[in-house]
């Protein structure tokens, strides 16, 4: 991808009224209008010739022959990474994204109303990934398939099934796998599996006093979310789940059928879940938001759809889920970012609390 330091400086201002002067109108920009917006007296011809070298390198095209220039994917990431600057959120916006809690809500009742809060504000479709060990556990189940493995069958209240394996202890009775789901079941009532896992681990005496050592490690082990080796699912979903609210929003100002084609791939997007919690799940990788533009991820390459992107903590400070939203390519980034950067901090904070 081309840097920010190739450019000269004269590139570098025509880049960067063309890409503004974009943004706002959506439409191909040409020479004589960036004539009248750069900074320096330059002649239509001059202007062209740069445009050729922006071109050439990558960072504009031409959609009609006779036509001015749109910046290209890595345009824009080259535009948002390195020239923009991003705007601050006004105390009233602030205060319509914070979720009005009563403090009886569960993890992902307040997710649902981060996110709603988030498009709102935003207009754009707002998504958040919610860990599964959050969802409320409606059922569990433990069941010896040989000698050294053991089943693990999760349900939660929307009757997505997780299945584990694990590590079967040896000369642990058939028995016992009863006894460990009736003690979970008995004490589920509604609570997330990150509930019962922190419930486990602080009443461990008792927990061994009533089933005996080998049975509370049992216990332990399945509730323990690592699933990179040994976890299943009817989805591939097995650690996370996606919830996506505002999807009228990609309807609004669909002009043309070719907007209308992109809404629909969209759509059929957002559906294909596997491939986007895979996505998003990128973004736990670090801290900051992160925007993903168009084709430069090949789930929006027909949409022509950006994700912006943040990921939040919970009360370990460990990184669990993200919050973003999804813009046509041509949005607003410098308005949305810190729209999302706050979402994620706000997040954050409200499961700090929560867990603490």
């Amino acid at each position: 991808m081309t840097e920010l330091a190739a450019l000269t400086t004269r590139a570098r201002n025509i880049f960067a009224h063309l890409v503004e002067a974009y943004l706002e109108t959506g439409g191909p920009i040409g020479s004589k209008n960036l004539a009248d917006m750069v900074d320096e007296k330059l002649s239509p011809a001059s202007i062209r010739s740069a445009m050729a070298e922006l071109e050439a390198m990558g960072l504009l095209y031409a959609p009609h022959v006779s036509a001015g220039r749109l910046p290209t994917d890595n345009g824009l990431r080259l535009f948002i990474d390195g020239m923009m600057q991003s705007g601050d959120l006004s105390p009233e916006e602030r205060a319509a994204m914070t979720p009005h809690l009563t403090g009886d809500e569960s993890m992902e009742d307040m997710l649902k109303q981060a996110v709603q809060g988030l498009s709102g504000l935003s207009a754009c479709a707002g998504l958040v990934v919610v860990p599964l060990a959050e969802r409320a556990v409606k059922h569990i189940e433990f069941v010896a398939i040989s000698e050294e493995q053991i089943l693990v069958i999760l349900v939660d209240d929307t009757n997505h099934v997780e299945n584990r394996l694990i590590p079967r202890p040896p000369g642990l009775a058939p028995q016992k796998l009863i006894e460990a789901g009736n003690y979970l079941n008995h004490r589920l009532r509604g609570r997330t599996l990150g509930e019962l896992r922190r419930d486990s681990e602080a009443e461990s005496a008792k927990l061994e006093g009533a089933l005996g050592q080998m049975t509370a490690d049992l216990i332990k082990r399945g509730l323990i979310r690592d699933t990179a080796k040994t976890a299943m699912s009817n989805s591939d979903m097995v650690a996370k789940s996606l919830i996506v609210h505002g999807r009228d929003h990609l309807l609004d100002d669909v002009a043309a059928m070719e907007d209308l084609e992109r809404v629909r791939h969209l759509f059929a997007d957002l559906d294909r879940q596997k491939e986007l919690v895979s996505l998003l799940s990128e973004a736990e990788t670090g801290n900051g938001v992160k925007i993903f533009i168009g084709a430069q991820t090949p789930l929006f390459s027909l949409s022509g759809s950006s994700l912006i992107i943040g990921p939040y903590q919970d009360d370990s400070r460990s990184l669990v889920g993200v919050v973003g939203v999804i813009a046509p390519t041509r949005t607003d980034y410098a308005r949305l970012i810190p729209m999302v950067d706050h979402t994620a901090k706000l997040v954050s904070d409200i499961l700090s609390r929560h867990g603490s």
